[in-house]
């Protein structure tokens, strides 16, 4: 009696080791919305309702409030020709941007927009969300990087595939206790787990953007945006000329 019980402990635990099933999701658009073709979309959230971006390029970085119906900037702070603005979040009482190749974090007063401080940022600026504990950021390898309100690293935690490492994660969104990820030059979104960096759902986003609206200044798939005041999700990608509401759907 005692050895079935001890096997069936070790069962347990073997069951309770064994990774649960990648998920497949489609896409199933809900609405869509005019997007900026000039926004070369780095970072997507909504706070308290209202809809921001941060858009990239050296001479054309921007920091925005965003009009959901009409695409229209409400608000806008430039940035000096020298920075390529990247993820941006708000995290307590402030707002937090990152940019590229330059290293530089930049922070704000989250109600009013004003200018607070600068900050040395250890490595390139990619992507930026929070749980609401931490700053949470990607650089484009398959790390991500947990953080306090002074950018100091809590954990840095791999994010992987069936244990091989998924490279290139770019903008970020926390959702439901998830962290969604765009995977650069990709129409794939990851779903990871952000206590052990494993993927659990890989969504298709191929085809969310329809050819003919498609330009040459058309780019990627970059941008995640969750309302959670209404439970809704909107994806967008960098100079598009929709932003779209979406639910998803599991493959079968």
């Amino acid at each position: 009696m005692k050895k079935f019980v001890a096997l069936m402990a070790v069962l347990a635990v073997l069951a309770s080791c064994t990774e649960a099933k990648l998920k497949e999701y489609k896409l199933e658009i809900v609405a869509e919305y005019p997007h900026d073709t000039e926004s070369y979309t780095q970072g997507l959230f909504f706070h308290d309702g209202d809809l921001y971006e941060s858009t990239g390029m050296h001479g054309k970085s921007t920091f925005r409030k965003v009009d959901l119906a009409t695409g229209d900037a409400l608000r806008k702070l430039n940035f000096d020709k020298q920075y390529f603005v990247e993820g941006s979040v708000i995290f307590g009482n402030e707002l937090y941007i990152l940019t590229w190749e330059s290293r530089v974090a930049f922070v704000y007063d989250a109600n009013t927009l004003e200018y607070k401080s600068s900050w040395k940022y250890p490595r390139e600026g990619w992507g930026l969300t929070t749980d609401g504990k931490h700053l949470i950021a990607s650089d484009g390898t398959a790390n991500l990087y947990f953080m306090n309100n002074q950018f100091a690293l809590d954990r840095k935690q791999l994010v992987t595939i069936d244990g091989r490492p998924v490279r290139w994660l770019n903008e970020l969104e926390y959702i439901k206790g998830k962290v969604w990820a765009n995977v650069y030059t990709s129409d794939e979104i990851v779903i990871v787990n952000p206590k052990n960096g494993k993927v659990e759902g890989l969504i298709d986003c191929k085809g969310l953007l329809p050819k003919n609206l498609r330009t040459d200044s058309t780019d990627v798939l970059n941008g995640i945006a969750y309302d959670p005041q209404n439970d809704k999700i909107y994806l967008t990608g960098k100079n598009w000329p929709k932003l779209y509401e979406v639910k998803l759907q599991e493959k079968k």
